[in-house]
C-alpha cells in the first residue's frame, strides 16, 4: 500500500475517511495488516504529507492510533494526551490538520479502563497532573448514576467506562464551541467530527 498523495487525498471525503478507519480496525482485529513498505513510504512522504484523518487519543501505551487503525506513514495526524481532551494547542493542531493540511475527519478516541479517567473518578491530586484531571472531572459530574458515592470511583469499571464515553462526547462539544474554524468546516460538510471508544480487551473500535 502506497502513502497518500495530494491526488489520493483529494479523492477522500469525510465518509470515505471514516470507512478507511473502520476497515483498518477490522484488519487489526483480524491480525491482517495491509501490505506496506514503510521505508518506501518514508521516501514517498519526504517532500510532503497528505493525511486523511486527525485523531485525538489518549497516551495509553495500548492505544496507538496508527496500529489500531492499521495506518502507515503519512496517513493520519495523531494527537495524544492523557484523557483525550482538548486545549488551545490541541485545537490549533486540529485546525492545522484540517484547514491547512487537508484532513477530512476528526476522531476523538477514548478507551476502556482509561487511567486518566480513573484518576478523575478518584479526584486524584498530584503535581501538574492535578490540572489535567480538573479538565476531565466535568465528565465525571455529568454521569449521574450511580448516585452512591462509594460506587463513583475507579474500582467501578462500568462507571469508569461511562465517564470515558461522556468525556469523548464533551470533548467533541468543546471542539465545536471553541473552534469556529472547525465548526464551520463541519457545517459545510468539509469535515466530519466523530467520537469512538477502543476496547482494550478486544481491539475493537466502536464509533458513535
Amino acid at each position: 500500500m502506497k502513502a497518500h498523495t495530494k491526488e489520493t487525498q483529494n479523492t477522500m471525503t469525510p465518509e470515505k475517511s471514516l470507512q478507511f478507519l473502520k476497515e483498518g480496525n477490522q484488519r487489526f482485529q483480524d491480525n491482517l495488516k495491509a501490505n506496506r513498505n514503510l521505508l518506501e513510504q518514508v521516501n514517498d512522504t519526504s517532500e510532503g504529507q497528505f493525511p486523511f484523518a486527525t485523531i485525538l487519543s489518549c497516551i495509553d501505551s495500548r492505544v496507538s492510533a496508527e496500529l489500531v487503525f492499521d495506518q502507515g506513514l503519512g496517513d493520519i495526524f495523531s494527537i495524544r494526551i492523557a484523557g483525550n481532551f482538548v486545549n488551545e494547542d490541541i485545537l490549533g493542531s486540529m485546525e492545522f490538520g484540517c484547514k491547512l493540511a487537508g484532513t477530512k475527519l476528526i476522531v476523538v478516541l477514548g478507551h476502556t479502563s482509561c487511567g486518566a479517567i480513573k484518576g478523575a473518578c478518584d479526584h486524584a491530586r498530584l503535581g501538574n497532573l492535578t490540572a489535567l484531571i480538573n479538565k476531565i472531572e466535568p465528565a465525571v459530574a455529568a454521569i449521574k448514576e450511580p448516585s452512591d458515592e462509594s460506587l463513583r470511583n475507579s474500582k467501578n469499571l462500568d462507571f469508569v467506562d461511562q465517564v470515558s464515553a461522556k468525556n469523548v462526547e464533551m470533548t467533541i462539544e468543546n471542539i465545536r464551541k471553541q473552534s469556529p474554524i472547525l465548526a464551520e468546516m463541519e457545517e459545510k460538510g468539509e469535515i466530519k467530527i466523530v467520537g469512538a471508544m477502543y476496547d482494550i480487551s478486544s481491539g475493537a473500535v466502536d464509533f458513535y
